[in-house]
């Protein structure tokens, strides 16, 4: 799909897509959505993009290999499990701080740890596939 028309508005699609990506993954410790989804939603713009254009301007686009950004979800998602460890809790007890700034409480907590772990993990790994699928013979696989 290689019309004007599709990659002029790709990257609206895109941030679009990528904006809500996140959005979804940062409530979803709290209501339905989360990092599974999120993910998803990110690969997803990153297809958009890789049809829009080509394989190799969307891993340049990118800038870290998505197999490695994959990896540091696995140890996010498992750091934070570990944490509580170090608290004297079972592996994976959620572990809240609530921070003061300016005037409001921002309550940061384990589980979005582990949500943005399970983000990075499914964009990494989706993206790889879906960039392998796109790229053209011997184009860096």
């Amino acid at each position: 799909m290689n019309t004007v028309i599709f990659r002029t508005i790709a990257p609206l699609i895109v941030s679009t897509m990528l904006v809500f990506s996140v959005y979804v993954c940062l409530r979803g410790h709290n209501e339905p959505g989360g990092g599974f989804i999120g993910g998803l939603i990110a690969a997803s713009a990153i297809a958009v993009l890789g049809m829009a254009s080509s394989a190799a301007e969307v891993r340049r686009a990118l800038r870290f290999d998505p197999l490695g950004i994959a990896g540091v979800g696995v140890l996010l998602a498992g750091s934070s499990g570990m944490l509580s460890i170090f608290n004297g809790n079972p592996f994976m007890t959620s572990i809240w701080l609530y921070l003061d700034i300016a005037g409001s409480v921002v309550p940061l907590s384990t589980p979005m740890l582990f949500d943005i772990g399970v983000y990075l993990v499914v964009f990494g790994t989706l993206a790889s596939v879906v960039l392998a699928l796109e790229s053209e013979d011997g184009e860096n696989l």
